[in-house]
């Protein structure tokens, strides 16, 4: 525990930790929720917490969730085959989700048939590609959520929109024909051209500092577009490389202003803001709704790629308008593919099949005489 507490002291030196046996004081230890030893009760400014299981995981999202007069709530929505914030499955958000909560966000599912609006404690709504279409009655919901100030982060794909096309409506950015291709993403390594790649970050508070590419797999592209009242406040763009692919992918690809392909840059991801309705009295307050044409970037299999997971988490505290700690480092790394060049290839190769045999063959010979000789 020591050493582990230490790593925050360094940072903050007035942080003051101390040990106190429960047995000897029985009255402080069933105040603070105290059952077993070894846990550990943070205090700040008069708020409490303690934990049940002690890492550094545990140790900064208890920091965050205390260093916020209310740490922010995310609903993401569920009930129509949505990506999951729950689920381990490759397409579903459920890494994601854990790394909102170890940031110290509170993350809830949202069922729509069951609940009759969208609570009101909710900083983002959270909205992935559906499998199955909305219904009506659930779409007016969402529209009322918006057009009372709610702040949303609005997983598309391409395709329909699951029956949201009146959400869409009003936020005024319709989606472009087709699945973004993207040659810039070869000199990554990366094979198929399906993956937007996105390395030039806009000057935005919401990307400060951001360094890693982010890719988006089979993503769709918005038109730069708002609605009367909404102002365009940052948006996230492929390179020149790229266009929206409207026909199949195989082949050959090259682009058809005929069918309405674009070239590159392309928007993938798009911040609007608006004085939000919610301030009383048209006081201070900024209503923020963050949409991006691709989910995958953001799922199980994607997150650890590039800077996805930083720029995630970003979008996420941007469009709930609260600030946060940044991600702490994952302990681990994802599958990393060699690519070796032709002399390469001939030098490993060369240095495994002949030169390390003959350096083995030799010295059993070498062993041998000697052996011999004795």
């Amino acid at each position: 525990i020591d050493r582990l507490v230490d790593l925050y002291a360094q940072a903050r030196p007035d942080l003051k930790l101390s040990f106190i046996d429960p047995q000897f004081f029985p009255e402080q230890a069933r105040s603070a929720d105290v059952t077993v030893l070894g846990q550990l009760v943070l205090e700040y400014q008069g708020r409490r917490e303690t934990l049940r299981e002690l890492s550094e995981g545990t140790l900064t999202a208890a920091i965050a969730r205390l260093a916020s007069d209310r740490p922010a709530w995310v609903a993401a929505l569920v009930g129509h085959g949505e990506r999951s914030v729950m689920s381990p499955a490759g397409a579903d958000l459920g890494r994601f989700g854990q790394l909102l909560q170890g940031q110290g966000l509170r993350v809830q599912a949202l069922d729509l048939a069951v609940q009759d609006k969208v609570p009101d404690e909710t900083d983002v709504l959270l909205i992935s590609t559906p499998a199955v279409d909305f219904f009506p009655g659930e779409v007016e919901q969402l529209v009322e959520y918006l057009r009372g100030g709610g702040n949303l982060l609005w997983l598309m794909d391409p395709g329909g929109l699951g029956g949201l096309d009146p959400l869409a409506q009003e936020l005024g950015m319709p989606l472009l024909p087709g699945t973004i291709v993207d040659a810039n993403a070869r000199g990554m390594g990366i094979d198929t051209p399906i993956v937007a790649l996105v390395s030039d970050y806009p000057d935005h508070p919401m990307t400060a500092g951001l360094k890693a590419a982010a890719l988006f797999p089979g993503a769709a592209a918005l038109a730069p577009e708002a609605a009367p009242g909404w102002a365009i406040a940052a948006r996230l763009a492929t390179g020149t490389g790229s266009w929206n692919e409207t026909g199949p992918i195989r082949g050959e690809l090259s682009r058809d202003p005929a069918a309405g392909e674009e070239a590159g840059p392309l928007t993938v991801a798009l911040a609007l803001a608006r004085p939000s309705p919610r301030a009383p009295g048209g006081g201070q307050g900024e209503q923020r709704v963050l949409v991006v044409g691709d989910g995958d970037f953001l799922s199980n299999a994607n997150v650890a790629q590039g800077g996805n997971r930083d720029l995630g988490l970003r979008l996420v505290r941007w469009a709930s308008g609260q600030q946060g700690l940044d991600a702490p480092p994952e302990r681990w790394a994802g599958d990393r593919e060699v690519e070796l060049t032709d002399l390469r290839r001939v030098l490993v190769g060369g240095l495994s099949l002949v030169v390390l045999p003959l350096i083995f063959l030799i010295s059993g010979l070498v062993i041998r005489w000697h052996r011999w000789r004795g």
